[in-house]
């Protein structure tokens, strides 16, 4: 199951043809003995529950990639830590290039500890594949040739919600309120909402930046209640978004809450019946294709439990790195 994402390192492949043109980093110089990848992923914090998945599905392609022969005959060993925070990930990323010796890293889902990785494997001169930060900076002013994004981003996480409510006549001329992550994910994805509903109409009637360490929403909740809205959307990440999701069940609210991101992780947390209304997500473990349904029966057999979609996406991501790995019979990101 091997997908390809906004630009492909796989240099023989047409894909890659485009981006050589470009500058992008290509991989060559074959070695030899174990091939060390790096895997950086929050498994502790707000973001904890999506990262422990991440760190289960590449895992599952270490092993399966390992049993197929492994990198040009090279086995792969993946070092997957807890990325902590920004500074955490930073330091860590430098370590597992220059002392650990990574060819790669791969992963992350804080688009702020994302960033620091970006910056260190440009400095490093290496590869990194970004999993699953979804702020569109990233892609944007804050790109460097070194970094590859697998994941959806921002801006189309609002524009699928949005057309959805506009099918539903949920935009034009209502009041929307909007509870945002305070920080880089959460500007951005507020940034991206505002531009939406300025597009179509829509007023955006109040805003609550909130603290990532936060689990009790019922102060913002009665600022909603007494705001009266149309639509109150959730623009938070991680277990943020189960905490209200539960709390705003308990609250009754006659307005729908609808969401601009989320995992499928954090929606199986908050309950049966908690989570109602529109909300995006990149993958789900029941969808019916080949590849797809292979990688959940052997997931769910090894684990006990369906994957969830940052299982996925660092699941196929490992397998693209050695795919493109394979077919360039290199492991270096600079000629």
């Amino acid at each position: 199951m091997i997908m390809k994402t906004r630009r492909s390192v796989l240099k023989g492949g047409a894909a890659l043809t485009g981006s050589l043109a470009l500058g992008f980093p290509s991989i060559v110089r074959a070695q030899t003995g174990i091939l060390k990848i790096g895997h950086l992923t929050p498994m502790t914090g707000f973001l904890g529950a999506l990262g422990g998945y991440a760190a289960l599905g590449v895992r599952q392609a270490e092993e399966e990639i390992n049993k197929a022969g492994g990198v040009m005959g090279r086995q792969i060993q993946v070092i997957s830590e807890d990325s902590v925070n920004p500074a955490t990930a930073s330091n860590k990323a430098q370590r597992m290039f220059e002392q650990d010796g990574a060819a790669v890293i791969l992963g992350e889902i804080s688009s702020a500890s994302a960033l620091t990785i970006m910056q260190v494997a440009e400095r490093n001169k290496k590869v990194f594949f970004s999993t699953g930060a979804r702020s569109d900076a990233l892609r944007g002013k804050n790109c460097n040739k070194y970094s590859f994004h697998c994941d959806i981003p921002n801006t189309v996480m609002v524009n699928a919600v949005g057309t959805a409510l506009l099918a539903e006549n949920m935009v034009k001329g209502k009041k929307f309120f909007t509870l945002t992550a305070d920080y880089i994910f959460g500007h951005d994805l507020l940034k991206a909402a505002k531009v939406f509903f300025s597009s179509h109409d829509a007023n955006l009637i109040g805003d609550e930046l909130i603290a990532t360490d936060v689990t009790d929403f019922s102060p913002y909740l009665l600022k909603v209640r007494q705001a009266k809205p149309d639509v109150v959307c959730c623009n938070l990440a991680g277990n943020q978004v189960t905490n209200l999701v539960k709390q705003y069940a308990e609250f009754g609210f006659a307005f729908p809450l609808v969401g601009f991101n989320l995992n499928t992780a954090d929606a199986w947390a908050a309950g049966a019946g908690n989570l109602s209304g529109t909300w995006p997500t990149v993958w789900y473990h029941t969808l019916d294709n080949p590849g797809s349904k292979a990688f959940v029966d052997n997931f769910s057999k090894k684990n006990g439990k369906p994957p969830e979609n940052h299982a996925w996406i660092d699941y196929v991501s490992l397998n693209m790195l050695a795919q493109a790995m394979n077919d360039t019979k290199s492991t270096e990101s600079e000629t």
